[in-house]
């Protein structure tokens, strides 16, 4: 007789392959037309909320892998959150403006010098709607739920709108002001950059010791043949040099030699003259660098110009001369001591990086990079070039056009740091949770040691500086006109600013007193992108009534100089504290190998490719799976790791959906009626939940991942799930065994599909599909609700007993897999076990009617001797053959004479009867 057709095997139409890049697609259309995203915040409406707030990012090309994984944790954290019953709205963000899209759009053929700035503009917005549509689109295929309907972007009205009240209020309240100050100038861009746009790149740049001849000694220095030297990377600047500055407090040497009396710290002229290559060396005067203060010196390109002797605590030993070359337009310091000094600022560098007019015929036009050898050659041939020697340095460059920049003096508006930097310290280190421990260091030594904010740019793409000048240049910077303007953007948007004449953008009738005639003139420089976004709390979270501060912040490490920064800064000077209660960042994502990924390599990983190759889940999983607040390598080892992962979380759910196909909830059991064995294994799934939501709620993922995975693979494949086949497949489908291990399959089943949830949001949906015990089931996983923990009897009694017994059981797989190794048997259900156990150990053999079902044998007995035995740990236990005969049905082995004369054991008997 053919028994395989009595048996109760696992039946279920949920796949053994996921086939995910053909499912879930299908699972996102179904999303967006059921509105689900809508439907799960909606059943939060009136809970505690969990404020979190989008990091925008920019809107141009393809999101990257790194933009996924921020993506997809975003997604975790707000899926989890509304799971655990917070109301928790997520309202995606885009970054809309500045230079790439100026950039873009003119690469695509717009002409910006044949169109209007309005009609540029247009092209910008309309680009960038396009550029945010697709960005949209990948996320959506990766599964995150968003209110993509309606998300902010910086181009929208109601947010330039909020942003001019930003600015309106920082404005009246002192903290922005417009000044000629030493900025991060991009030639390349044409535009000031603040810090968060700059980063340094290692470059070969000219070191050059250059001698300036003293012309009025005041009586301490002698005029005849003596040169002060100084010490410079950037010899371009040498044409605006204004002063030398001096350390007040060290000692100079006047050192003889066939260069001339050369002036350095004394401390540094055995090196320099190594350095010079000079023979002579003799002191013949030494002076502190106050002495020196107001001698003047002649300039050695320009014959008519003086260089004075000034002092300042800024000068160090760690590198030149001690004799610091000041230019005030192309350095802070330089800049700040020349103020002191009631030196003018000068400069004499374009926007475009080429020297001026007024730097002679030899030099006018030329860019800072060719200047610097022109200025060299001239120096060398006049003899006051004392060494030239190149060296690698890290220099800053444009983030977005990757070039050099330079230090220059330019009209800019600021945003005051020194007025509010107490209050932002204060918010870092007492206010703020920085999850990531380094993050408090970090920003709180940006925001320690930053200067102003330079906040204007002169782009066109971009919100507009709301300010007018009347006719004696004086700024209006009045409520009621920032308060019209933003009126006025709410209703029109930001183009209005350059489609209307001045009289038309202010309130009607407006007069000033510094405008007798009635004439004003608008700014033409428009915000740097990073006030847009460090406004956003208030254009988001405030503009949509979801409260402020934001409980969490989550970008990338590089945002501690970025968003975090700006958030910080425009929050904390408008509403008075900080936009965010906790902050928490990423790392990069890396290649293989922990490379950088960039396309001159050819290590780019494309999120999309992976996605239709493995599936988003997949992807899902090694986000979820790795520790990112560090950097993260990805590769397609990797994924393959990950996606075996992925097939034991797959395999074990199939396996329980399969077994639970003649189970309804009306069959479950109480608790009180299963067996030990079910409750431990039920009180093991409350510690790993345990463990799980400590995890999520501290945003460690990988730990939540590992001890799901940890569960399934150790208690439930290698144990629970493996010996309780035999009741499942082979008892009768309604005896009280079997819906006692059904009852604790479906408590499994439950709890581990809503628990992986929020990462593998597409297989939960699937299973949920697949889930047929539940007389009332929601229309999705992400409605359902979470099941609470088990209250177990005795639950501790009953885990410290099965952890013992766990401990006898590796030692006795571990005697049979050497019996099998041994060719004795070929599975564990041939194999007869006898055991003779340690002291503390001992109570175990009240559990010893079940042992032959947990160890799959045929026979299990107990023994007080155990002579000839291998020792383990818990036990000495010796493994032989069976000599039995196995019953047809369900291939367990028995003594002939417990068969009936069908060969069939008295269970399989009864069963087939």
């Amino acid at each position: 007789m053919d028994y395989k057709s009595t048996l109760l095997m696992p039946k279920t139409d949920f796949e053994m392959r996921g086939k995910l890049p053909t499912k879930e697609p299908k699972y996102v259309q179904r999303w967006q037309d059921d509105n689900m995203y809508e439907r799960v915040v909606k059943q939060n409406e009136g809970k505690k909320e969990f404020v979190f707030h989008d990091g925008p990012p920019y809107a141009n090309g393809h999101m990257h892998m790194g933009h996924m994984m921020n993506k997809i944790i975003k997604d975790i954290i707000c899926r989890y959150k509304n799971m655990e019953g917070f109301h928790t709205p997520y309202i995606p963000g885009w970054d809309t403006h500045g230079l790439p899209i100026e950039n873009a759009i003119q690469k695509l053929g717009v002409d910006r010098k044949s169109m209007s700035t309005a009609a540029f503009r247009e092209k910008c917005y309309e680009y960038a709607l396009k550029q945010v549509a697709g960005q949209m689109e990948q996320c959506i295929r990766v599964g995150t739920f968003a209110d993509y309907k309606h998300p902010y972007l910086t181009l929208h009205k109601e947010f330039e709108a909020r942003q001019i009240e930003v600015f309106g209020k920082m404005a009246l309240d002192g903290l922005i002001f417009k000044g000629l100050k030493p900025v991060y100038w991009s030639p390349s861009s044409e535009s000031a950059l603040a810090e968060a746009e700059v980063e340094y790149h290692d470059v070969k740049a000219p070191t050059i010791y250059v001698r300036f001849k003293v012309k009025d000694g005041k009586g301490l220095l002698n005029e005849d043949n003596t040169y002060f030297v100084i010490w410079t990377t950037t010899p371009w600047t040498i044409p605006a040099d204004q002063a030398i500055c001096l350390n007040p407090n060290y000692t100079y040497a006047v050192v003889k030699s066939e260069k001339g009396n050369l002036i350095v710290l004394e401390e540094l002229v055995d090196q320099l003259w190594e350095i010079f290559g000079l023979k002579e060396k003799e002191i013949i005067q030494r002076f502190t660098g106050k002495e020196a203060e107001y001698i003047t010196c002649t300039h050695p390109l320009y014959p008519d110009r003086e260089s004075l002797v000034i002092c300042g605590d800024h000068v160090t030993t760690e590198s030149g001369t001690g004799c610091v070359h000041t230019a005030s337009g192309f350095g802070e310091d330089d800049f700040n001591i020349c103020k002191a000094y009631n030196i003018p600022v000068y400069v004499n560098v374009d926007e475009h990086g080429r020297m001026m007019d007024d730097c002679g015929e030899w030099l006018a036009g030329q860019y800072v990079d060719d200047a610097n050898k022109t200025v060299t050659n001239r120096l060398d041939e006049q003899g006051d070039l004392l060494n030239l020697t190149w060296i690698t340095h890290s220099y800053p460059h444009d983030w977005r056009t990757k070039k050099p920049i330079i230090f220059r003096a330019t009209d800019q508006w600021f945003c005051s740091i020194d007025k509010i930097r107490d209050k932002l310290l204060d918010e870092i280190d007492h206010k703020v949770h920085w999850i990531n421990e380094w993050g408090q260091i970090r920003i709180h030594n940006m925001i320690r040691d930053r200067g102003d904010w330079c906040i204007s740019r002169q782009r066109t793409w971009g919100v507009p500086i709301p300010i007018f000048y009347c006719e004696d240049g004086t700024p209006i910077m009045e409520k009621e006109v920032f308060d019209h303007i933003s009126e006025l953007f709410r209703q029109y948007g930001s183009n209005v600013w350059f489609e209307r004449d001045e009289k038309d953008l202010l309130p009607e009738g407006y007069t000033n007193e510094h405008s007798p005639n009635g004439i004003f003139k608008k700014e033409k420089d428009i915000m740097d992108v990073w006030f847009d976004s460090g406004s956003s709390h208030t254009g988001v979270l405030i503009e949509r009534g979801l409260g402020y501060p934001a409980d969490l912040y989550f970008e990338g490490s590089d945002q501690y100089r970025g968003w975090f920064n700006s958030s910080l800064i425009v929050g904390t000077a408008v509403h008075g504290q900080a936009p965010y209660k906790s902050v928490l960042s990423h790392g990069f994502v890396l290649d293989g190998k922990g490379n950088k990924m960039s396309k001159s390599l050819g290590n780019t990983v494309d999120p999309i490719k992976v996605i239709n190759q493995y599936g988003a889940d997949i992807v899902r999983l090694w986000a979820a799976s790795v520790d990112y607040q560090s950097d993260v390598r990805i590769s397609k080892e990797i994924l393959k790791g990950i996606s075996d992962n992925y097939r034991k979380i797959r395999n074990t759910m199939r396996f329980l959906l399969g077994n639970l196909n003649d189970f309804k909830d009306t069959d479950i059991m109480d608790l009180k009626d299963l067996e030990e064995v079910d409750l431990f294994v039920l009180a093991k799934l409350n510690d790993v939940m345990a463990e799980y939501h400590q995890a999520m709620e501290t945003y460690n993922f990988a730990d939540a991942v590992k001890a799901i995975l940890n569960y399934i693979t150790n208690l439930l494949s290698a144990f629970y799930m493996d010996f309780t086949k035999d009741v499942l497949y082979c008892d009768k489908f309604n005896t009280t065994r079997r819906r006692q291990i059904q009852t604790t399959l479906y408590y499994n089943a439950k709890v581990l599909m809503k628990a992986i949830s929020p990462i593998l949001v597409f297989t939960s949906e699937e299973l949920h599909d697949h889930w047929y015990c539940d007389t009332n089931k929601e229309d999705s996983i992400f409605l359902e609700k979470e099941l609470p923990a088990f209250d177990i009897e005795n639950a501790d009694a009953i885990k410290a007993k099965f952890d013992n017994f766990m401990a006898l059981r590796n030692d006795v797989m571990r005697a049979l897999e050497a019996l099998r190794n041994d060719k004795v048997i070929g599975s564990n259900m041939e194999a007869a076990v006898t055991i003779s156990l340690k002291d503390d150990y001992k109570d175990l053999s009240a559990l010893k009617a079940m042992m032959k079902t947990f160890f799959i044998v045929a026979k299990v007995d107990l023994s007080v001797d155990h002579e000839g035995f291998d020792e383990y740990d818990t036990a000495y236990v010796k493994a032989e053959k069976f000599g039995g005969v196995q019953c047809p049905r369900c291939r367990n082995y028995f003594s002939e004479e417990e068969l009936n004369a069908d060969g069939l054991c008295p269970r399989c008997a009864d069963a087939v009867k």
